[in-house]
C-alpha cells in the first residue's frame, strides 16, 4: 500500500500536464497536491481513478468452476481450479481495489477542504461538489466490496471476519497495520457510504425538471438549467442513485448468504432496494425481451437491459479471436462444460433427465433455446458453417489441436458479437463490445432468491414474488406455456435450487458462479465433465478436468505479503 504514493504523485504530474492548454513551461511546485486541490481538471482526475478496476463480465472465471474449462495450460484460473490456489498464488485476488480507495479518499479530502472551484457561479459549484463527493463515497464503498468478496472468510481466531476499512488517505509513512472488521460491521461500513452517496447522487442523469431529487431540487435559488450542466446525460456512464441503490441489494445478497450471515434482515434489505428498483421500470413486465442475449448486433449494446455499463469501444475482434472454434480462426479458449450444458431444461421447462424425454443421443434436441445462444454444440451452425466437434470434426474435433481445439466438446458462444467473422488472411470484420458492470436480470434474481428465502415462492416484495420473476425469465427464454414444470414448484427449497439454476444460466459466463458457489457454500471439487461424439454414439467423459480445491477454499485468503507485513491482519483459516 506505501507504493501507492509514488504511483498518485507520477499520476498527479501527468494529470496536471494534459490539463494545460499549452505545452509553455509549467512551475513544478503547482504540480503537487497543493496544485490538484485547486485545479478542477486535476482533481476530477484523481476521482476517476476510481472507476478503474471496474469487475465486469470478462475475466472468466468460470474456467475456476464446475461451468467451464480453459484451454491455456497455464491459465492462471485453471492452475488455481487444478489445486494451486495460495496466500502466494490467488487470480481471484482484488486485494489491489485498496489502492483505488486511497484514491478516492485523497479525493474526499480535496473536496471536503472546498477549495477547488468548480464554477464560478455559487450554486453550480455547490452541485458539482454534492455529485462528485457522492462518486466518490460509492466507488469507496464499492472497491471494499470487491474486497470484502473475495477475502471475507473464517479467520484463523474462528470468527467471520470482514476486512479493514480504509476512510483516510493514510501517507507513505502512515500505519496501514489494522485489523479486519468483522463481517458485518464491514457490511454495515460499506452501506453507510452507499446510503451517505444517495443522498448526493441524482438517481440517473439526464432527468427532466419534473423528477429532479429533492436534495438537489431543494437548494437555494436552485435553477434547472444549472443542473442540467452537472447532471445531463453527457455523464450516463458514471456511478448513479439507481446503480448505487442495485450494489446495496448485491451486498445484501452477499451478507444474507449461508456462507456469511444467512440473515433474514438482508435478505429483506437486497429484496426491498432490487423491488424498488424494478419497479420504476414496471416490474416483471420490464424485463427486456431482448435481454438474455448480450449482444444482437451494435445497436443492442444500448439495450435496456443495461442497468450500468462501461463506454462501448471501436470495432475490435480479440474476444471473438480467443473464442471462436479454430475452423473459424479462433482459439477455442473457453469451453463450456457438460455440467453446464446439462443446466438447461428442455424446452417444455422440465429438467433435461430421460424421465423427462431428454434422449442421449439426441441430446440437443427440444431443448431450452437459451443453450444455442450460449454455447456451441456439435453439429452447431456458427460463423458461415457446421461446428463438428466429435468423430471426423477436423480442427474442431475434441482435442484435435491441444490448447485450441475443444476439451470439453463445447464452445463458448455467449458474449460473443455474433456478426464478427476473422478470415483465413488474418484480417477481420471487428465489431463493438461494452463492458457490463450490472444487468437488470441480475437484480430480477436478486429479488427472486431473496423474496424466497424470506417467505417462499409467493412471498410478495413491492408486489413482485419469485415466482413472477422466474416466470418472466423462463418466458422470455422460450419456455413453453403454460410453465407446467414452474407450477410445481411450490417449496422454498425447490425454488431456491430453481433460482440457483436459472442465475447459473442467465448470469453465465459473466463472473457470477465462481462467486455463488462460495456464497451458496456449494461443492468446489465437482469434476469438469465433456460430451463426446465418438462415430456411433455419444459419451460423457466423466472427467475431463478434476478440482482440486482444499476443504477450506471457499473463503480464499489475504495475500501472504500483507499478512507478513502487517501483523494486525489476520489470515483466514487454512491460509
Amino acid at each position: 500500500m506505501k507504493n501507492l504514493i509514488k504511483y498518485i504523485l507520477i499520476m498527479l504530474v501527468f494529470t496536471g500536464m494534459i490539463a494545460c492548454d499549452t505545452l509553455e513551461p509549467v512551475d513544478e511546485n503547482r504540480l503537487g497536491f497543493d496544485f490538484v486541490t485547486t485545479n478542477p481538471n486535476a482533481a476530477e482526475g484523481v476521482l476517476l481513478n476510481a472507476y478503474t478496476g471496474l469487475v465486469n463480465q470478462y475475466s472468466f472465471s468460470e474456467a475456476a468452476t464446475d461451468d467451464a474449462v480453459n484451454n491455456i495450460l497455464d491459465n492462471s484460473y485453471k492452475r488455481m481450479a487444478l489445486g494451486e490456489l495460495n496466500a502466494q498464488f490467488n487470480p481471484a485476488s482484488r486485494w489491489s481495489s485498496f489502492e483505488r480507495v486511497f484514491w478516492v479518499n485523497r479525493f474526499l479530502e480535496i473536496i471536503d477542504a472546498g477549495e477547488t472551484q468548480w464554477s464560478r457561479d455559487t450554486l453550480t459549484n455547490e452541485m458539482f461538489q454534492m455529485r462528485m463527493k457522492g462518486e466518490a463515497l460509492a466507488l469507496r464503498g464499492l472497491h471494499h466490496f470487491y474486497v470484502l468478496q473475495a477475502h471475507a472468510g473464517i479467520g484463523e481466531s474462528g470468527e467471520l471476519l470482514g476486512i479493514p476499512y480504509f476512510t483516510e488517505f493514510i501517507e507513505a509513512d502512515g500505519n496501514f497495520n489494522v485489523p479486519r472488521l468483522s463481517f458485518e460491521a464491514s457490511v454495515q461500513a460499506i452501506m453507510a457510504d452507499f446510503d451517505e452517496a444517495l443522498n448526493l447522487l441524482p438517481t440517473d442523469y439526464g432527468l427532466s425538471e419534473g423528477q429532479v431529487d429533492e436534495w438537489y431540487s431543494d437548494l437555494e435559488n436552485f435553477e434547472y438549467v444549472k443542473y442540467q450542466t452537472v447532471n445531463d446525460n453527457f455523464f450516463d456512464l458514471r456511478i448513479s442513485g439507481r446503480i448505487v441503490k442495485a450494489l446495496k441489494a448485491r451486498l445484501a445478497l452477499l451478507a444474507a448468504s449461508p456462507s456469511f450471515l444467512n440473515s433474514q434482515s438482508y435478505y429483506n434489505m437486497a429484496a426491498t432496494n432490487a423491488a424498488e428498483i424494478l419497479n420504476t421500470i414496471g416490474g416483471v413486465a420490464g424485463l427486456d425481451v431482448n435481454g438474455n442475449e448480450f449482444y444482437i448486433s451494435d445497436d443492442n449494446i444500448q439495450s435496456s437491459e443495461m442497468l450500468w455499463r462501461g463506454s462501448i469501444g471501436g470495432n475490435t475482434f480479440n474476444i471473438e479471436e480467443r473464442m471462436f472454434p479454430p475452423s473459424v480462426n479462433g482459439n477455442g479458449e473457453i469451453n463450456p462444460t457438460h455440467n453446464f450444458v446439462m443446466a438447461f431444461p428442455m424446452q417444455d421447462g422440465y429438467p433435461a433427465t430421460e424421465a423427462n424425454g431428454f434422449d442421449p443421443q439426441n441430446p440437443y434436441a427440444s431443448r431450452d433455446p437459451r443453450l444455442e445462444k450460449y454455447v456451441v454444440v456439435n453439429g452447431a451452425s456458427f460463423g458461415g458453417g457446421t461446428i463438428n466437434t466429435g468423430f471426423g470434426g477436423g480442427n474442431d474435433r475434441l482435442d484435435s489441436i491441444p490448447g485450441q481445439s475443444t476439451t470439453t466438446g463445447y464452445y463458448l458462444k455467449k458474449l460473443l458479437q455474433p456478426e464478427v467473422r476473422i478470415n483465413n488472411d488474418g484480417t477481420a470484420q471487428g465489431k463493438r463490445h461494452a463492458n457490463v458492470y450490472f444487468r437488470y436480470t441480475e437484480l430480477f434474481l436478486i429479488l427472486a432468491e431473496s423474496a424466497n428465502e424470506i417467505g417462499g415462492p409467493d412471498h410478495q416484495v413491492g408486489g413482485i414474488t419469485a415466482r413472477d420473476v422466474i416466470a418472466a425469465i423462463r418466458n422470455r427464454a422460450g419456455i413453453a406455456q403454460p410453465d407446467n414444470y414452474l407450477a410445481t414448484i411450490t417449496t422454498t427449497e425447490a425454488m431456491r435450487e430453481l433460482i440457483r439454476n436459472e442465475r447459473r444460466i442467465e448470469l453465465s459466463f459473466e463472473g457470477h458462479r465462481f462467486w455463488d458457489i462460495r456464497r451458496w457454500g456449494l461443492p468446489l471439487n465437482e469434476p469438469a465433465k465433456g460430451y463426446f461424439f465418438d462415430e456411433n454414439n455419444y459419451i460423457e467423459l466423466p472427467s475431463v478436468e478434476i478440482r482440486n480445491y482444499q476443504p477450506f477454499a471457499t473463503y480464499m485468503p489475504i495475500p501472504n505479503s500483507e499478512t507478513l507485513k502487517f501483523s494486525e491482519l489476520e489470515q483466514n483459516n487454512g491460509w
